[in-house]
């Protein structure tokens, strides 16, 4: 199978799903790439630019849709007892350029040790989790689309 369009989460009709691709955060940055489906099946991404993939994107092959799911991954939550310290947390962590997922009260990264150590001397508190890493997409992304464009398929992750 072949994909060569990609459809954001939540404007495809799920009637169409036919199977799923489970992919971590890493993965999911891709313009070609060979996957298997859950069912066993192999489905080529081929697309004109690389883009972030996120959670409930479809894949339109020819005999429907086929789901992105993210894999759970090894992750830090961060919380706070105050508002202005998770933002102060927030900020460092941007500092850094790490990718982050927002998710109101709490923040999610990829578990690193030493930023984990950060956090907590600036009053956060990290609770190691299993769970899918879908973050923010950032500032430059385009246009407030929740796909993040590239020419080339590299590492560099906002």
């Amino acid at each position: 199978m072949r994909a060569a369009q990609i459809l954001p989460a939540g404007s495809w009709d799920t009637a169409k799903e036919i199977d799923r691709v489970l992919i971590d955060y890493d993965r999911r940055f891709r313009r070609r790439i060979v996957l298997t489906t859950v069912l066993g099946a192999e489905v080529l991404i081929d697309l004109p630019q690389a883009i972030r993939l996120r959670d409930g994107d479809g894949l339109l092959v020819e005999a429907g849709v086929i789901r992105v799911c993210a894999q759970a991954e090894e992750l830090m939550e961060i919380h706070a007892h105050e508002d202005s310290e998770l933002i102060r947390i927030a900020w460092h962590l941007g500092n850094r350029h790490l990718p982050v997922q927002l998710l109101g009260d709490r923040i999610r990264i990829r578990a690193d040790h030493v930023i984990g150590e950060m956090v907590e001397d600036l009053g956060g508190h990290v609770d190691l989790v299993q769970a899918p890493f879908d973050p923010e997409a950032g500032a430059y992304a385009g246009g407030g689309h929740h796909h993040h464009h590239h020419d080339d398929d590299d590492d560099h992750h906002h």
